[in-house]
């Protein structure tokens, strides 16, 4: 059993640092798993006592009867380093770190400073990876697992059985956060306070919450991310089969630099963390009140349907509250049909709203309610139904709510819609509200709180609908990555190290970006020469590697129109240089001609390195005031046209890119284009550190760089790395060559292969198809041919053997590729076992193509580090069965459940 096994299902406890003294933690922890009734051996060690809570206590670790699952560790934080040796000499594979004060420096802060010492935290992760023992924490609160009986922490209050899952990095906001759940009568599947994370981290949790069949939701609080790459996959892979929320601290630069006090974690931009957790399917809410209203949401909630609102109320004054919180959040109210309007006109009174928000009017009794909801109900106007009620003394709170919930539970399609309730009030309403929740509907006090939780399933819905959407393709050649190259190693070797519009021009344009023509002058005179030359009017801007910004000294002048003027001009930025940089370099003058601004928009687009995320793009507004934290929407490459447009309709409706009727309307597609090459220039160069385009002029499909700079450095590392999100892996595109002389491209999948895949999948025998899935497949819908081709390339692969330009397609007219076969690796999150599976078009079969695809596989898995391939079939599949044992796999026939399995070592015997 290894140590994440035995960390989430223990059979066995010990506490080190046990005490009979109620103010230690070690007596709280005891107390804990004694009151909850852990049914497992609980093994107190200290030396000062023979008992502790009555349990016969062990005066060391070694002198322990047997070999816990798991440690909890209450000792002080010097002590650790030697208690973790100890209890891996034991063969503890598994510890909870409670200690704070662990993740300091001993002596000075680099590790190359004389007489440098790791931080404790440091130095006992060391000794438990010696041991190969996981550790949670330290400054962890502990563990609490519902299912198990299990409260193995020092929280005064424990929790509920349920189904939601709750990681923090913040032992105050478990604490918080039990303490209202208890009221709630809301439970948890897992509750795990991570600490400062030294060794098991979020992702690793995510990967094992995911496949927990006791774990619906998993609700994540964050201080930072320490391993962006690995987070990423996990979360994307978690999120497809679980729903995922995150409240994340550290919103402001004062918020981040706290965290970073609190756990040691990088700071990285706030706006980039939000960006990767829409990227990965999850929903961010933005403080405990959110995060409180979205666990009860889920808790108690269905898939949502669409996004369409219905609201029931006693009171026109709150029903407004709650629409104009829908409309700031950019909700949608549902529009009641006819038939419903007709219907409910007949049981309510003539001045009923005759729309949506549905105002029953205020003498509403609980009759009119219940007439009014089954009504509803019998529709399909909307997806969510908001019930609000203001006190009444014709409709009393706590009998209303009695009613109505019986009238959910009889209706026969009340389980197709989400139910949502807003009673307002104390006292009674209170009561009134805690009904709802016993019988599994949430409530909230406030309209604005139940709209703002109806919206977070709402963006929840978008995320994930993001997570599937299929982009359309743009081409991933064109381009010319080997000559930029070669630029950008021409100018490192001359030591140059920052590119102005001039340099960055030919990169740009190797990428198929739109530039402005650019001149260099060196001195006045010769900036008149050139505005001659080009027609005016012109830009006159300061060229030096020393002055970096150069609005400092109005170092660009724009509109120029007469020789005079650009003269002028010129001069003039060179006696501000000179007054106020006068040592700096000056290389002359840049030249360009104005472009035609009329009816253009300006933009602002820069790459930025972040700490954890690595490159990412930002862009907004151009303006003087520009500000990274808050101007800016942010792209984690690799983008693709939807991941881009997602980026540019986000901008437009936070207003980072303003609406503004009098400019030409932005061509939406030509500016994810843009985005899309930028992603691939950051994806192919990694010598470019930054890159700053300002002004970007947009004028509907015309879009123009205007000014640009870039940073570059030399480069060594592997350049896929430093990326959050693993591109398209183009090193494995090969070409192979069938028995009947035909000749494919053998490459990785992509997401813009879907309409592809589909129709490989239609020429696939329902035989076939049998055999490859246990079972009838059917046709395929887009979320199935999603997952399919939209592959996180960090843990899964999928090759496709495909002909090019071998099909007509009806609908354009013009050559498109086909996919023949596709061969399949999913690795486990250790990259130890990958389980393989390969499907051949079913008329393409003996032309060697699974042999292809199979050695393809074998040679992946290799490269990859894996120790095994593995792969099932059935019995009556005896091609598959005999091209493994052809390649050299084991092969285990279970006639009995119908099952082939089958096992190849990858690493040599040597190496094993």
């Amino acid at each position: 059993m290894d140590g994440m096994r035995r960390l989430l299902k223990p059979k066995s406890i010990t506490v080190i640092g046990a005490s009979d003294n109620p103010s230690r933690a070690g007596n709280v922890v005891i107390r804990n798993l004694l009151s909850d009734q852990f049914r497992g051996p609980i093994m107190p060690v200290t030396p000062k006592y023979d008992a502790v809570a009555g349990i016969l206590a062990y005066p060391n670790i070694a002198s322990l009867p047997r070999v816990p699952d798991l440690a909890i560790v209450c000792t002080r934080a010097e002590l650790n380093i030697d208690i973790v040796e100890q209890l891996g000499k034991k063969g503890v594979k598994a510890a909870i770190i409670l200690a704070a004060g662990m993740n300091n420096p001993q002596l000075p802060p680099a590790p190359f400073t004389p007489n440098y010492q790791p931080s404790l935290e440091d130095q006992m992760l060391a000794k438990a990876k010696e041991y190969g023992m996981r550790l949670i924490g330290p400054n962890s609160m502990g563990l609490i697992l519902p299912w198990l009986n299990l409260n193995a922490s020092f929280s005064p209050i424990s929790a509920n059985k349920g189904n939601i899952a709750f990681i923090s990095q913040s032992a105050a906001v478990c604490t918080t956060i039990l303490d209202w759940a208890k009221n709630k009568s809301i439970g948890f599947s897992t509750f795990l306070s991570l600490g400062d994370a030294c060794d098991i981290n979020f992702a690793e949790l995510l990967d094992t919450l995911c496949q927990d069949s006791k774990t619906e939701a998993i609700l994540l609080y964050i201080d930072s991310v320490k391993d962006a790459r690995r987070f990423m996959s996990a979360a994307r892979a978690a999120a497809r089969n679980r729903r995922i929320l995150v409240l994340k601290s550290g919103r402001t630069q004062a918020g981040s630099s706290a965290a970073h006090i609190h756990t040691g974690g990088d700071i990285g931009l706030d706006a980039v963390y939000d960006a990767a957790i829409r990227r990965s399917g999850m929903l961010r809410v933005n403080n405990t009140h959110e995060l409180f209203a979205a666990v009860e949401t889920l808790a108690h909630s269905v898939p949502l349907r669409g996004e369409r609102l219905a609201i029931l109320t006693n009171g026109g004054g709150p029903a407004i509250m709650a629409v104009d919180a829908l409309s700031d959040r950019g909700g949608k109210l549902a529009q009641l049909s006819p038939e419903t309007i007709n219907r409910l006109s007949a049981v309510l009174p003539s001045c009923w709203s005759h729309s949506n928000p549905i105002d029953i009017i205020g003498d509403a009794d609980i009759t009119r309610y219940q007439q009014a909801i089954k009504i509803l109900l019998d529709s399909d106007d909307f997806d969510a139904l908001l019930i609000m009620h203001s006190p009444s003394a014709i409709a009393p709170d706590t009998a209303t709510a009695n009613a109505l919930v019986d009238t959910l539970h009889q209706h026969p399609r009340t389980k197709r819609f989400n139910i949502l309730t807003n009673w307002a009030g104390e006292n009674e309403a209170a009561t009134a509200r805690r009904t709802f929740t016993e019988a599994g509907f949430p409530a909230y006090r406030t309209p604005e709180s139940a709209v703002s939780a109806f919206m977070h399933l709402v963006e929840y819905r978008r995320n994930q609908k993001q997570l599937m959407e299929t982009p359309a393709s743009v081409g991933y050649d064109n381009h010319n990555s080997h000559q930029v190259h070669e630029l950008v190693n021409m100018m490192l070797t001359n030591n140059i190290h920052h590119l102005e519009t001039h340099e960055a021009r030919p990169i740009l344009e190797c990428y198929g970006f739109n530039t402005l023509p650019t001149w260099i002058a060196l001195d006045a005179v010769e900036a008149v020469h050139i505005a001659e030359q080009i027609g005016y009017p012109v830009a006159v801007k300061l060229r030096s590697p020393d002055i970096r910004h150069k609005s400092e000294i109005h170092g660009v002048v724009l509109h120029l129109r007469t020789a005079a003027e650009v003269e002028t001009a010129a001069q003039a930025i060179f006696d501000r240089a000179a007054m106020l940089y006068p040592t700096a370099r000056i290389d002359g003058l840049l030249v360009q001609r104005m472009a035609d601004r009329s009816g253009a928009q300006e933009l602002r687009i820069d790459v930025h390195n972040d700490p954890i995320f690595g490159p990412v793009i930002l862009m907004g507004e151009d303006n003087a005031h520009w500000d990274i934290h808050r101007d800016a929407a942010v792209g984690i490459p690799p983008l693709n046209m939807a991941l881009a447009r997602y980026m540019v309709i986000d901008a437009l409706k936070t207003g980072k890119i303003k609406h503004r009727s009098a400019l030409e309307k932005i061509d939406i597609p030509a500016l994810c284009n843009l985005l899309v090459k930028i992603s691939q220039l950051i994806i192919d160069c990694p010598e470019i550190k930054a890159l700053n385009i300002h002004p970007l002029l947009i004028s509907g499909s015309d879009l123009t760089v205007l000014d640009a700079s870039m940073d570059i450095q030399s480069f060594s590392g592997d350049k896929q790395k430093r990326l959050a999100i693993r591109p398209y892996p183009k090193e494995y595109e090969e070409s192979c060559v069938l028995k009947d002389g035909q000749t494919l491209l053998l490459r990785p999948i992509l997401p813009e292969d879907e309409p592809l895949h589909k129709t490989f999948m239609s020429k696939v025998s329902v035989e076939d198809l049998y055999k490859r899935f246990f079972s009838d497949v059917g046709e395929l819908n887009h979320e199935a041919l999603a997952k399919f081709t939209q592959i996180d390339y960090d843990r899964e692969m999928a090759f496709v053997a495909v002909a090019q330009n071998a099909n007509i397609n009806p609908d354009t007219n013009e050559k498109e590729d086909v996919v023949l076969g596709v061969a399949r690796a999913l690795s486990d999150p250790k990259n130890h076992d990958a389980e393989f599976a390969i499907l051949v078009r079913s008329d393409m079969k003996g032309l060697g193509l699974g042999s292809i695809l199979m050695d393809k596989l074998v040679r992946y898995s290799k490269q990859r580090g894996l120790q095994y391939l593995t792969g099932m079939t059935m019995p009556s599949n005896r091609g598959m069965i005999h091209l493994a044992e052809k390649v050299g796999f084991s092969i285990d026939v279970q006639l009995e459940d119908g099952i082939v399995e089958m096992r190849l070592p990858l690493a040599d015997k040597k190496d094993s």
